[in-house]
């Protein structure tokens, strides 16, 4: 369990947030979301001590171990593997680091002998003899191959230290578990594991996300850092988001009774409860039903971007045929034998192992890469509006924001592109902020707009939740699950994916998986299993 108590920090005049009293227990898991800037990182770093607080103070029960995933990758570089998922747990590495000392002393003495006994005693109870193998299955649960257990940290790949640092803070079943968004740099089946033994384990987490899926699938509790105030309510973030959804539609209502209203929340708390009644979560988990409170549900007072897509034409009936296309990149062969037909209504995600297959193929069908082989044609009515997965060549010219998105437009007239503008949240001034200056998120907002001014009827999209925050990104799905054209799109957003599209191409080294369904009906088949295991091994 973990107690906050009167927690307060501030930087110069600006206060991040105060006055915050909480207590996080066993058996809960709490998604702490809020705005890019709010603070949420810097609440979770004052929970494990590397941030001082300016005010209060944050305690941890007696006896209780905290684990916290760690951010720096090169930290553990001279480590073998299997060492450093074993460090996550400090006492038990401490133990057998001194007790292995101990016994490799060449004038080892009875006063050692004594020693190393009691160490022997120690590492029992701390289930040490199981350590190894329990650090081996945390590993090979996450996709760490058992080949790479006994490399050292510097041999493995960015991705691949994400991993065992991941199982580093997993490791030893710790009593409060801290994790700043551990689904980073994961591929969609890693966070389907990880979604699945958080939400088996009974002890007290705390997780930031952007990954909505994943803090749904996990949390029973929502920490919400807003405007000074970090406030808990009971539910997941699909519960809060639309919950006070529901509260600002209320409240936009004036003439509705009060008890229309209250009987209006109590009936969507009821179907919220049903549909989580049939989640794979734990009994724990489940027991946020009985805490669901009609006097918690609040508007928030979150801005969403203003997201608006509308394509000048209907696209046509031929939208794009692939004919036999492949790849390589750095020696490796990214796909081969890729061959499809993009019919009308399509919503296509691609997927593969090696997350530059997407990106070569988006490159390839926008003319800005050739393929080994292979050809494609567009139909004469499909207009683009293309969101690569990097976007720096479109930011080196040292523009204002209004003069960068003046370059998409035929309309370059200030009140027409301040417009634009203010829907993806800048306001007043900041229309002329440098784009030398902004921040990733700031950067996917500009090259939404940019999308906007296209009024294309096909949207070819690479990573598209990159750098944006939960705001952005609920806004950014809600709009295409609208839109009327096509969607090409890769991602990692395992409810992004789910509510768009409605076709799924896998892209593997021996062809591709093409199947008309639905995200969660594809990863879920046995069929489709037992297909992508021997289309990666051919």
């Amino acid at each position: 369990m973990i107690t906050v108590s009167n927690l307060g920090i501030q930087f110069g005049k600006r206060v991040l947030f105060q006055d915050v009293n909480l207590k996080f227990t066993a058996g809960n898991c709490y998604g702490i979301i809020g705005a890019n800037g709010a603070g949420k990182s810097t609440f979770l770093k004052m929970l494990y001590g590397e941030q001082d607080a300016t005010f209060g103070h944050v305690s941890i029960a007696s006896g209780e171990r905290l684990s916290v995933l760690k951010q720096d990758h090169q930290e553990f570089d001279e480590v073998p593997v299997l060492d450093t998922v074993m460090m996550g747990h400090e006492k038990l590495w401490a133990v057998k680091t001194e007790k292995d000392r101990l016994y490799m002393k060449e004038d080892f003495t009875e006063a050692d002998g004594m020693k190393a006994s009691e160490l022997e005693d120690q590492f029992a109870e701390m289930d040490g003899w199981n350590a190894e193998s329990d650090a081996a299955s945390l590993l090979s649960g996450l996709g760490i191959d058992e080949s790479l257990h006994y490399k050292l940290m510097k041999d493995l790949s960015g991705k691949e230290k994400v991993k065992v640092l991941l199982a580093q803070a997993l490791f030893g079943k710790p009593d409060n578990l801290l994790l700043d968004e551990p689904t980073n740099d994961l591929d969609l089946d890693t966070v389907s594991w990880l979604e699945n033994y958080l939400s088996n384990i009974d002890q007290t987490v705390l997780v930031v996300s952007h990954d909505r899926h994943f803090l749904d699938a996990i949390c029973t509790h929502t920490v919400d850092i807003d405007f000074g105030k970090v406030q808990l309510f009971a539910g997941n973030y699909s519960f809060w988001y639309e919950s006070s959804q529901l509260a600002l539609r209320q409240q936009a209502a004036q003439n509705k009774k009060a008890e229309e209203k209250k009987k209006e929340l109590q009936e969507f708390i009821a179907r919220f409860s049903a549909n989580v009644a049939k989640s794979k979560q734990t009994t724990s988990r489940k027991k946020m039903l009985e805490k669901l409170n009609v006097d918690e549900i609040k508007p928030s007072t979150r801005k969403y971007p203003g997201i608006i897509f509308t394509p000048e034409r209907e696209p046509g009936n031929t939208i794009l045929e692939v004919r036999n296309l492949s790849k390589t990149s750095g020696g490796d062969l990214l796909f081969k034998d890729v061959n499809f037909v993009v019919e009308k209504d399509d919503k296509i995600v691609f997927l593969s192992r090696d997350p530059r297959a997407m990106t070569a193929l988006f490159e390839i069908l926008n003319g800005h890469e050739k393929p080994d082989t292979g050809d494609f044609d567009w139909g004469v009515t499909i207009t683009k509006a293309y969101l690569p997965l990097d976007n720096a060549e479109f930011f080196e010219k040292d523009l204002s924001l209004v003069d960068w998105l003046g370059q998409y437009s035929s309309d370059t007239s200030e009140n027409f592109l301040r417009g634009y503008l203010g829907k993806m949240l800048f306001s007043g001034e900041e229309i002329f902020k440098n784009t030398k200056v902004l921040s990733g998120g700031e950067k996917m907002r500009c090259m939404i707009a940019r999308m906007m001014l296209a009024n294309a009827n096909l949207m070819m999209l690479d990573t598209p939740t990159n750098h944006l925050d939960l705001e952005s990104i609920q806004a950014f799905n809600n709009r295409l699950t609208q839109f009327k054209g096509n969607i090409l799109m890769s991602s990692h957003d395992h409810e992004f994916i789910h509510t768009v599209c409605n076709r799924v191409i896998e892209l593997t080294p021996n062809g591709i998986i093409d199947k008309q369904t639905e995200y969660d009906d594809y990863i879920s088949s046995e069929e489709i299993k037992e297909r992508r295991a021997a289309m990666y091994k051919k």
